[in-house]
């Protein structure tokens, strides 16, 4: 395919852009968009912020947020309720509370082992965990040094998911929390005890895979 630049002027790189990121399936970054607008990157980048106020002072039921490395339309979070009740409405695509729980513990965590992850919850994720790596929202992330098992840390979707770029973004959990410094020794032992044969609830564990 030829290259070829876009007759858009100037004052036309607002609609231009906002044409693009209303057919994106994934936040863009600044280069991809400048190249499809036929834009200086230093401009599209200006014009991108400037859009993303503007929706903010204009009280819009949606925003221009930089998410994960790009910029993508996201609903406005005062009208989450609204817009879950008109998607999830007569749908099961929501994760279970045990499927949070335990996105939580490896978000926070990570990267840690299925092991690991079961010790804090104190029940069997392996079909949770499952479920997890199927929707994208988790990944394996080598594996553990001294004991071999398999790692595994939140993916860039899940950062998408949520709105934030950075896990540094997640919010504190300490004012929430019990002290854990105290327990390591026992998280270690229960830890080592769940690492061994799987359990034998086979009930419990269909319950959890169907989260």
């Amino acid at each position: 395919m030829s290259e070829q630049t876009l007759d858009i002027a100037v004052a036309d790189l607002r609609p231009a852009l906002e044409a693009l990121l209303m057919v994106a399936d994934q936040p863009l970054d600044v280069a991809t968009l400048a190249s499809a607008a036929g834009h200086p990157v230093d401009e599209v980048a200006a014009t991108l912020a400037a859009l993303a106020d503007e929706y903010t002072e204009q009280g819009r039921g949606f925003e221009l947020r930089n998410v994960a490395g790009g910029w993508r339309f996201y609903t406005r979070e005062e009208y989450a309720a609204v817009v879950e009740g008109f998607v999830l409405e007569g749908q099961q695509a929501r994760l279970t509370q045990a499927a949070l729980e335990t996105l939580a513990v490896v978000a926070y965590k990570q990267p840690v082992s299925r092991a690991r992850v079961s010790a804090i919850r104190g029940v069997n994720v392996d079909g949770v965990m499952r479920t997890l790596l199927t929707r994208g929202l988790v990944e394996e992330a080598g594996q553990d040094q001294s004991s071999g098992a398999n790692l595994y840390r939140t993916t860039g979707y899940f950062l998408e998911r949520i709105g934030v770029t950075t896990l540094d973004e997640l919010p504190e959990l300490a004012p929430y929390l019990p002290d854990l410094g105290d327990m390591a020794d026992e998280l270690e032992t229960v830890a080592a005890a769940v690492s061994g044969p799987p359990v034998e609830d086979v009930e419990e564990a269909a319950a959890e895979e169907g989260a």
